[in-house]
């Protein structure tokens, strides 16, 4: 019977520590949040970067920060190597942060999270990494079916000595469940879908910004940098698109960037519509949206701080061709109608 008791003390103390550890963090607010986090990842990244080509590899790690004034946290976890392109490409493999590999972490409901960090460990790199993340949130003035991301200025930490410790900004990812569960809808799960079989609306939004930004490379029926949410109460109506991955677009410019050679375009600071036709009302309808946000738009820019001046002035020309674009209705018109694409 002693073996028994041994478990069952455990069991009982291990419980205790969960009952007693600090409240949950609350998803929705840790979002909302505005504040940079000041924070450390540890994890052996010696032997993460000898095996940052096997996806799905999980390594123990640790996440230390302060959220607000109060809470200290200082968590157990793990990371997971993700990704395609930034695999090969860059120093840092993608990584997922899982705050919730370990019971009873103080950040266990943020579960996991997809962590965006620069490429390499250079200025511009990191300016490349706050122009996306400034995109994120522009992209939220626009529509509340998007993702939210919170800034980091993550130190990373090698548990086994063999790498310097480097501390550069990065930011965290909305769960797509997340995103779903605010607009009262659910993931969708079913087979893959054609672009015109999504909410037509939603998917005028997401195009018409998708040019905004200059890019490209994105796709519904591929699932490519998408993902598609479908209302709870309507399980019969189309699904929303909620676009991501934004570092190859004209308004983020980076090095590494190039357009698919099928698009017929040089580079990716030149805008292509990549959607389908609509009428013009339907094309003023959300064009309006823009419009009534731009003011919003540029003040997200220019009124971030972290942001050098170089890349400021960088953005903002850029916008000011789209907006002088969608001034011009017969420049609308053929762009949005009459050479959209029709498959």
């Amino acid at each position: 019977m002693k073996p028994f008791f041994a478990i069952f003390f455990m069991y009982a103390v291990s419980v205790a520590q969960v009952a007693n550890a600090q409240p949950l963090v609350d998803k929705v607010k840790f979002f909302s949040d505005t504040s940079v986090i000041q924070a450390t990842l540890n994890a052996n990244f010696g032997k993460l970067l000898r095996q940052k080509y096997k996806e799905g590899t999980v390594f123990p790690a640790s996440f230390t920060c302060k959220l607000g004034d109060s809470m200290a946290i200082n968590d157990q976890m793990a990371v997971e190597v993700r990704g395609h392109f930034r695999r090969d490409y860059c120093y840092l493999p993608p990584l997922k942060l899982l705050f919730n590999a370990v019971p009873g972490a103080t950040l266990n409901s943020l579960k996991g999270l997809k962590l965006v960090s620069a490429c390499r460990p250079v200025g511009m790199y990191e300016q490349y990494l706050l122009k996306e993340y400034l995109i994120y949130k522009i992209y939220n003035l626009i529509t509340d079916k998007s993702f939210r991301v919170r800034l980091l200025d993550l130190s990373y930490q090698d548990s086994s000595g063999s790498k310097k410790t480097i501390t550069e900004h990065a930011f965290l990812l909305e769960d797509a469940k997340e995103v779903a569960k605010r607009n009262d809808c659910k993931e969708w799960k079913k087979a893959r879908l054609p672009t015109e079989s999504t909410d037509r609306r939603q998917m005028t939004i997401v195009a018409i910004f998708e040019y905004m930004i200059g890019n490209t490379d994105w796709s519904v029926s591929n699932e490519h940098n998408i993902k598609l949410i479908v209302s709870k109460k309507d399980t019969l109506s189309n699904p929303y698109v909620v676009p991501y991955d934004f570092d190859f677009s004209g308004l983020v410019s980076t090095n590494y960037s190039a357009p698919n050679e099928q698009l017929n375009i040089e580079t990716v600071q030149q805008r292509l519509y990549r959607g389908f036709p609509r009428n013009i009302g339907e094309i003023n309808e959300v064009l309006d949206i823009f419009r009534q946000r731009k003011d919003d738009i540029y003040s997200t820019i220019t009124n971030f701080n972290l942001l050098a001046q170089y890349s400021k002035k960088q953005m903002t020309d850029y916008l000011d061709g789209f907006f002088d674009f969608i001034n011009d209705p017969s420049q609308v018109k053929d762009v949005f109608i009459t050479n959209a694409r029709t498959e």
